[in-house]
């Protein structure tokens, strides 16, 4: 009884992680593109239908699906090209027609899987070249409605997805090494690597339906929520520096260079004159200015002079007192950041952190 009862469970659909917005913003794009396919393709010559029925699930991958490998652009115009003429070889070799659908939908598999174009409407299109008249599914037809749909429906899709910001329908951006050399990213050499994840997907040998690089984005992401859930309770508050030194934007570089090497820190706060944070300045900006001259100490004064505004950096990254220390290791990490300003709802700098400062709470924290 327990075992029927399982298995009447597994019916039971499981549920799907997305929102209204996303729900509806897939059937917008599927109106859209479809309507406008059609009201191109009908003037294709050669008389030939101006959607394919076939479009409507590659419409709903591309739209609905977006990130799946199954809805990439090569899929998508490879997979139905090349399952039609799949399709419409068996139709002329094999008479019988349950034989020559059951062989045209192996092979365009076999097709996709070997030109990696899996696609899954192209196992209906194959079937639709065996089941329709040879007059109707032609060459022509491949090379005209089908051709014409998947181009203009894939281009539809870019566009769509592209504009709004969702999905991964395009090539996949690594990300950029702060330092420019071949070392992965701090965050990545400790944990489950992209090399676990190729080795543990070569084991479960069976295709899942999601992209290598996305199912790593999830995954680093789990860990980030059970990093989280972990560390959530301490906040910058608790390890933050308050005994901030801080310079104005006029002071000069000297003065800047004097507080870095008296206080022993490799970065200063730059805040106007209600402390309200304006950008922050490091030995490395001095050193090497904004335009790669060196300020430091013992070069002509004038260079001394200059203002710290200058060389500082004004686009700063910067978090709030209440915020977990759990949101300061990717920013330290792969950030390629080495310290914080801590500012209030007005942006008064009220601390300071430092990766010192965090390595140290982790430290205390595990004991």
């Amino acid at each position: 009884m327990t075992t029927g009862l399982g298995r009447l469970r597994a019916f039971i659909p499981q549920p799907l992680h997305a929102g209204n917005r996303e729900i509806w913003t897939a059937c917008l794009g599927v109106v859209l593109s479809l309507a406008v396919t059609e009201a191109v393709c009908r003037h294709l010559p050669g008389g030939g239908p101006a959607l394919v029925a076939s479009m409507g699930a590659s419409a709903l991958l591309a739209f609905a699906l977006p990130s799946t490998p199954l809805a990439q652009p090569w899929a998508m115009i490879g997979g139905n090209v090349i399952s039609a003429l799949v399709g419409l070889g068996c139709a002329v070799v094999f008479p019988h027609t349950g034989l020559a659908a059951g062989m045209a939908v192996a092979l365009s598999i076999a097709a996709m899987f070997l030109l990696r174009c899996l696609h899954p409407p192209g196992g209906a299109l194959a079937l639709a070249m065996v089941l329709a008249p040879a007059a109707d599914h032609g060459p022509g037809f491949i090379f005209g409605p089908v051709l014409a749909n998947a181009l203009l429906l894939t281009l539809l899709a870019d566009a769509f997805n592209r504009r709004l910001r969702r999905g991964r329908f395009q090539p996949h951006a690594p990300a950029p090494v702060a330092h420019h050399t071949a070392d992965p990213l701090p965050g990545e050499r400790v944990g489950f690597s992209a090399e676990d994840l190729d080795r543990a997907l070569d084991e479960h040998g069976e295709l899942l339906d999601i992209r290598r690089e996305d199912l790593l984005d999830v995954f680093r992401s789990a860990e980030w929520h059970a990093y989280h859930r972990r560390f959530g309770q301490v906040r910058c508050l608790d390890i933050m520096a308050r005994d901030v030194v801080r310079v104005q934007e006029q002071a000069p570089l000297t003065e800047v260079w004097a507080l870095l090497a008296r206080h022993k820190v490799k970065a200063l706060p730059v805040v106007d004159a209600e402390n309200r944070l304006r950008g922050i300045v490091t030995a490395h900006d001095i050193l090497l200015g904004r335009q790669g001259h060196a300020f430091a100490p013992g070069l002509p004064a004038r260079q001394g002079r200059e203002p710290v505004r200058e060389v500082m950096t004004a686009d700063v990254r910067a978090v709030t007192p209440a915020q977990s220390i759990a949101d300061l290791a990717g920013l330290f990490s792969d950030g390629g950041l080495h310290h914080l300003p801590v500012i209030d709802g007005e942006r008064r700098v009220v601390g300071m952190i430092s990766q010192s400062d965090l390595v140290a709470a982790l430290f205390k924290v595990r004991l």
